[in-house]
Order: structure tokens, then sequence, then C-alpha cells
């Protein structure tokens, strides 16, 4: 199945691009999907949305979900 992947901050700076289509396993989680592509992050405190709602990480994609991963943003 394919979904669409939106990043920010961060993560837009990690994967090089502010989004992308890609295909997933059937049953895949949003959670799992998230340390597939960040490993790297997998302890950065991240929220999740598909298709414009907020979901804990055990939610499961389905296929032409839009994806959203939000890192912490700084300020001061």
């Amino acid at each position: 199945m394919r979904v669409t992947v939106h990043y920010f901050a961060v993560l837009r700076e990690y994967s090089g691009q502010c989004e992308q289509s890609i295909e997933v396993a059937d049953g895949l989680n949003v959670g799992a999907l998230y340390r597939d592509l960040f490993p790297a992050y997998g302890a950065l405190p991240v929220m999740f949305a598909v298709n414009q709602e907020y979901v804990d990480k055990a939610h499961t994609l389905k296929d032409g979900d839009e994806v959203a991963f939000i890192p912490p943003l700084g300020g001061g």
C-alpha cells in the first residue's frame, strides 16, 4: 500500500524533503513507520498525525493515508 509522509522541522532537514509517497507493508502502524524511516531519532518525542488528526503510535495505516511526523519545536 502507498502512503504520503510529510516531514517537519529537524525531520525535514534529516530526510532532505518536505514530503514523499512511499510503499509500506499492509498492517504497518505509524510508530513502526517512524522507526523505519528515522532510526537515529527514535528517542525524539514525536507527535503523529494521520489524515490531519493526531493519533497514537499504534494507529494502523491504510492505503492512501497522509502521515505527518511532528517533532517538538524549540523556541526562546
